[in-house]
């Protein structure tokens, strides 16, 4: 007797990406396939009966003025309950990101020999950087302020007031010009900058310059690294709850000229290659007559802070070499202290904006693990599911890749990062703000769209921020990305041979 046919493979026979739509979208919709049956046949009860049956049946309510009345001011009273207790909603009107002028270009060339003039006697700590920007991920056109430009560079404090005025003031004057918005309006401002902090502070300056309100609810942020930006936008949203009828504008940069390092450590050397000029001016209302013309609508903020651990505490430190040069040291286990942070932030976020399919799939994966321990594999959410934008802060390439990995992005979802990296470098706390350019210059953003932001920083912090489109976006006609963005998106290949 000849053996029976084998059975074909279930996975060679069924395309398995259609399964999984096809579960996804009934779990989504759930509620609405079972509501659906019922709405239809009480619909068909009600069309059975009479025009007579139907007011007897109004009638047997016992329905009388008192009732209606209580029943009217019952109503009222929860809507109005509801409308004053539930969060304000809060509008990204709009933001503007500086453009370097290009005269402040660094070319790989230009920086290769800048490095073996200043570190002539460290042959080696010059070999490290030449390995560091043929691998980094940048570009020909990112910039470095006028002071670094110098040999041997002349950092001063008069150089790097400079500096925070081209920045700040150019960032600001653009965004002013985009919303119509007079300086007397802004009731909040923030401004966010790592590591430098003068006094009168980097807030009082832009006081000063716009001759905003005394009255100004005025904040400076410093030492919180490049996700500070986020938390300048946490911060914003909370005092926007209490404070209604207001607008609130951010300034997110990191100021370099004072922060250049001279030695010859390599884990301090890794900030000169990476980190270039950049910042951003961003415009929040909670103003209803802001909703229409406000490209953005803010829906979630999520903060996770691991500065408990010693670890993750001293993994992005500023402190002196042996030498007495200052500067920002990385610690070798930064992208495993960051995957950690990102674990964990993942896990606050999920719940809050995975459909219910991916969080099912992710609970049956979760007790699957402890039953059987691992020989389960671990289930990664599809964060695709709940975003069509993602903006991954350029702190360099590793990072990139290894958001990419872990959340397993296509090419096109990190498009934005990658070209930001190539284009302006590392820009710390606006980077995310140059990637929403890049979205937005492309013609991506549709309304509905979600975008979400993600930034690490010094301490250690991973911070997401949740944006909803407002409206469909139309190519600008001016901002960073202007003048190449028909270029983009380039080839970068693992290592530029220089």
């Amino acid at each position: 007797m000849p053996p029976p046919p084998p059975l074909p493979e279930f996975t060679k026979s069924v395309n398995l990406k259609y399964v999984k739509l096809g579960y996804q979208y009934l779990v989504n919709n759930i509620l609405t396939f079972l509501l659906i049956p019922v709405a239809v046949s009480i619909l068909v009860q009600a069309l059975q009966l009479g025009p007579a049956e139907l007011l007897n049946l109004y009638k047997s309510l016992n329905f009388d003025f008192l009732h209606i009345v209580c029943s009217s001011f019952l109503v009222v009273y929860i809507a109005t309950f509801y409308l004053m207790s539930r969060p304000r909603t809060i509008y990204l009107v709009d933001y503007a990101c500086f453009k370097p002028p290009c005269s402040l270009r660094v070319p790989f060339a230009k920086a290769l020999e800048h490095g073996r003039i200043i570190l002539s006697s460290q042959p080696k700590a010059v070999s490290f950087q030449l390995k560091i920007i043929e691998r980094s991920g940048l570009g020909e056109e990112t910039c470095l302020p006028p002071a670094i430009h110098y040999l041997p560079p002349e950092p001063s404090m008069a150089a790097a007031r400079e500096e925070a005025q081209m920045v700040i003031f150019s960032a600001m004057d653009t965004l002013l010009k985009k919303t119509s918005l007079k300086p007397k309006d802004i009731d909040i401002l923030i401004v966010n900058c790592s590591l430098f902090s003068p006094t009168p502070s980097l807030s009082a300056m832009v006081v000063n310059k716009y001759k905003l309100r005394s009255n100004i609810k005025s904040f400076n942020l410093s030492g919180m690294g490049c996700s500070a930006g986020l938390i300048s936008i946490d911060l914003a949203r909370d005092l926007l709850q209490v404070h209604p009828n207001s607008n609130a504008v951010i300034v997110s940069t990191e100021i370099l000229t004072p922060n250049c390092y001279t030695g010859n450590q390599r884990s301090m050397l890794l900030p000169n290659c990476l980190f270039r000029m950049g910042g951003a001016a961003i415009l929040l209302s909670n103003r209803w007559s802001d909703s229409r013309r406000a490209k953005y609508r803010l829906v979630h903020v999520v903060r996770t802070h691991k500065g408990s651990e010693d670890k993750a505490y001293n993994c992005v430190h500023q402190e002196e070499d042996p030498e007495g040069h200052v500067g920002i040291s990385l610690s070798i286990d930064l992208m495993v202290i960051a995957g950690e942070a990102l674990k964990s932030n993942i896990t606050t976020i999920g719940p809050l904006v995975l459909p219910a399919s991916e969080q099912l799939l992710f609970l049956f994966s979760l007790l699957g693990r402890k039953i059987f321990k691992k020989k389960w594999k671990a289930y990664v959410p599809d964060f695709k599911q709940a975003f069509e934008h993602f903006c991954i802060h350029a702190g360099g390439r590793a990072v990139i890749d290894e958001l990419q990995k872990n959340l397993q992005l296509s090419a096109e979802h990190v498009e934005a990062s990658r070209m930001t990296l190539h284009r302006f470098g590392n820009t710390s706390s606006s980077s995310l703000w140059y990637e929403m350019g890049y979205i937005e210059a492309k013609g991506r953003m549709r309304k509905g769209d979600r975008v979400w932001q993600i930034a690490f920083g010094s301490g250690f912090k991973c911070n997401s921020a949740v944006w909803k489109c407002n409206r469909t976006i139309k190519k600008p006609v001016d901002g960073p990305w202007i003048d190449c963005i028909d270029r983009y998106p380039v080839h970068i290949p693992d290592v530029v041979k220089l």
